[in-house]
């Protein structure tokens, strides 16, 4: 199957590269003067702060997912993007990434150490600067929306849990950008579970990253609400699955993440190899990811002898 491992274009200046997106920089000139970004969305597939995989497709899913919400909520606030060059290509605008990601949950679900359920079977109960009462349920819905916030960590380090006190107290953000990002997450959040239960879906939770332009304009960055940055389940299967205590149907990077988890501590121990039946398996998640979320038919695109090819011819104009 086709698959982007990478998009190391060494004709392109100034790489950054992360877990999922190979970005480039490009110089400023007179019609962007504070620059652009080219971000590459490769087929990695990252979570315990690791690389797991390279799955088929997924950064053709995520891109467009992403270029959907993007366009379905740009009234409430504007996004990084100036073109898709390609199917797998954003050229944004070069923000100055602001240093907190907002997560908005709600309901009580996770796998991660920083998911609010990892935390409550521990016993906490105050998280993130709020307290949820006793006798919760696994994957239960939450009496309303909440920003669980954490450091946007850079170069490999991990998110940590924030308050919203300790981000003003460590002068993360300021007062006014802390109430603009997390009354936009909230909104942003509203918007896409309106949209996935009209499509039978319930979006769980997100995470949204914001920063800011040469005229300190805070805009989205990276993603929203694509099958990465976000969890969706069935609305169909829900309810019978939260009443036996099982997992609710899902078709996120909860597939692949709990495959892991249920075989090894993802944290410390080396991943388990994982084999290409699931590898597609994940590949076939993704697209009906696509097909569930935008209402529309996922058409790969098969142009170019591999991917990289493809995305090369694409961005000949930008090469040095």
């Amino acid at each position: 199957m086709r698959v982007l491992p990478h998009a190391r274009i060494p004709e392109l200046p100034n790489p950054y590269f992360g877990k999922v997106r190979d970005c480039y920089d490009l110089p400023a000139d007179a019609t962007w003067p504070d620059g652009r970004r080219i971000l590459i969305a490769s087929d990695r597939i990252s979570a315990f702060d690791r690389i797991l995989a390279a799955i088929p497709f997924k950064g053709q899913v995520l891109t467009q997912v992403a270029r959907f919400w993007f366009d379905a909520t740009a009234d409430i606030m504007p996004s990084h993007v100036i073109d898709y060059p390609d199917p797998n290509v954003v050229i944004g605008r070069r923000l100055t990434i602001l240093p907190v990601e907002v997560v908005v949950r709600g309901y009580l679900a996770g796998t991660t150490s920083t998911s609010i359920l990892t935390q409550y079977k521990k016993g906490t109960r105050a998280l993130y600067g709020h307290v949820l009462p006793d006798g919760l349920r696994d994957n239960q819905a939450l009496e309303r929306a909440i920003i669980t916030p954490t450091s946007k960590a850079f170069d490999g380090a991990h998110d940590e849990p924030l308050t919203e006190a300790e981000i003003l107290a460590q002068g993360l953000l300021t007062p006014a950008q802390w109430e603009e990002v997390s009354a936009a997450a909230l909104a942003l959040y509203a918007r896409g579970q309106k949209m996935a239960a009209a499509r039978g879906l319930i979006l769980v939770d997100t995470k949204y990253e914001f920063g800011l332009d040469g005229a300190g304009r805070i805009l989205i960055a990276d993603e929203i609400h694509t099958p990465d940055s976000s969890r969706y389940w069935l609305a169909d299967g829900y309810q019978a699955a939260f009443e036996s205590g099982s997992r609710p149907p899902s078709f996120d990077k909860d597939v692949i993440r709990s495959w892991v988890a249920a075989r090894c501590d993802p944290y410390v121990d080396p991943i388990p190899e994982i084999p290409q039946a699931m590898i597609e398996a994940t590949s076939q998640v993704y697209i009906q990811a696509y097909e569930a979320i935008t209402g529309t038919r996922f058409v790969p695109d098969l142009a170019g002898e591999t991917p990289l090819d493809r995305i090369r011819t694409a961005l000949r104009p930008y090469f040095r």
